[in-house]
């Protein structure tokens, strides 16, 4: 008796049931390659959030005094936020460094002036733009806006420089009372919070920073 071979039908069955598990396969590895995507791009924006917010912290955490700065040494114009920071070269005294954050074509950068080496060169960064001796790193992109709060102790959170001026001139004439003798002049601004929207995100990231601290 001759072997018997499979029908059309059979053939056709087969073939249906092979597309299937194909197809099957197919979507089930898409997800896994999608799910993938996606975890790398929320670890990418993590490494980058991260880098940009720890940067604020050490520049938050250096700031000068207001006495240092002859003015707030954190403040914010419009979606601009500056610090004057000490900073430290080695072999060198500890010098001053104007820090401007702002938002250029759609990414943070960090505007940092060379070390400054007396009053005249602090006053000439602090009233000038970034000039070409300045560096500028881009530390995040896709962002729509940067805002920023100064925390101002017995008015607290606030957007408005007036208030941080006001309690730079409450501290100052406290200087000349004489039980306070030769005193520190106390911060203006003891606390900075940070927040940043952009399109990717459901809604602004906001991080708070302690001011020489």
């Amino acid at each position: 008796m001759g072997a018997r071979g499979f029908t059309l039908i059979e053939l056709l069955v087969a073939i249906a049931i092979m597309a299937v598990i194909a197809v099957l396969s197919w979507r089930g590895l898409d997800q896994i390659i999608r799910g993938r995507q996606t975890i790398t791009n929320a670890m990418e924006d993590e490494r980058v959030f991260a880098q940009l917010f720890d940067q604020m912290r050490i520049d938050a955490r250096q700031a000068a005094s207001d006495d240092e700065a002859g003015q707030a040494a954190v403040s914010v114009s419009g979606s601009v936020l500056q610090i004057v920071r000490e900073t430290l070269l080695p072999g060198t005294a500890p010098r001053l460094q104007v820090v401007r954050y702002r938002v250029s074509e759609g990414r943070v950068v960090r505007y940092a002036s060379p070390p400054l080496e007396n009053v005249g060169e602090l006053r000439s960064a602090l009233r000038g733009g970034e000039g070409d001796d300045w560096t500028a790193v881009p530390l995040m992109g896709g962002v729509g806006a940067i805002s920023a709060r100064l925390y101002v102790p017995k008015v607290g959170w606030s957007t408005q420089m007036k208030d941080v001026q006001s309690a730079i001139t409450e501290n100052d004439n406290n200087l000349k009372v004489p039980q306070l003798g030769n005193a520190p002049l106390p911060r203006s601004v003891t606390g900075l919070e940070v927040s940043v929207g952009g399109k990717s995100l459901a809604r602004p990231i906001t991080r708070v920073f302690l001011v020489g601290e």
